[in-house]
Order: structure tokens, then sequence, then C-alpha cells
């Protein structure tokens, strides 16, 4: 599996993680329009594996991170980090941690606010 800058899966096999960081808790992953990438990745605290196409940033998250919580359009949610970009991600992001996640509750805040939605939990 490649390390940092390594490149996306097949698209029915999700993205490929970094063997270094294993995904014990599963893994899906939360895209954003690329114009919001940079920013979404200054105001967090901590970033897990991001992956980044033309169009599309994408956080990997524990499976389940949509669980009662309503992503925000326009916002992807893709379970399984399945993702529907046609020009596959590469690896961006590699994190100093032992894992994968970016941490959904912070990532779900940022994202809220810079999409100019009110959190909601359900």
């Amino acid at each position: 599996m490649p390390g940092p800058g390594g490149s996306a899966a097949p698209p029915d096999d999700g993205l490929l993680l970094p063997s270094v960081r294993p995904a014990a808790l599963g893994r899906d992953a939360v895209g954003v329009p690329a114009a919001h990438g940079f920013r979404l990745l200054s105001r967090l605290p901590r970033s897990g594996c991001v992956f980044a196409s033309t169009d599309w940033w994408w956080w990997i998250v524990p499976a389940g991170s949509d669980h009662e919580l309503p992503w925000p359009r326009p916002v992807r949610y893709a379970p399984g980090a399945v993702v529907p970009d046609a020009d596959r991600p590469r690896l961006i992001n590699f994190p100093d941690g032992a894992t994968p996640y970016t941490p959904p509750i912070p990532l779900y805040l940022v994202v809220c606010q810079l999409t100019g939605t009110a959190p909601a939990w359900v």
C-alpha cells in the first residue's frame, strides 16, 4: 500500500489507506468541494488521512459517522470510503498519529460553519 502521496483503490474498494494507519473502526469518507479544502484543513485541530481530486477533498472518518448527524449540503458522505470521483483522489494529508481518522464531531462543526448551516443533532 502506498504511503504519503498514495493513490486510491478501484472505486468499489474505497479509498486505499496507508498500511501504517489501520482502520480498525471501519472507514467512511466525508467529501467537501475543493474550494473549501484548505480552509477546512486549516481550521481542524487534527486531521487524519485526507484525499483530494480536482473537485473534491475527502476526510476519512470512522464507519457510521453519519449516524444521527445530518451532514449539510453540499457535503457528500461516502460509506466504505467509496467515492464517486472518476479521477481517483490522491492522499494529500498523512496524519502524525497512529490513526487514519479525522474526529467526526469537530469535522462536522467546521463543515457546518463553512456552509452556513446550523448544526443539527438527530
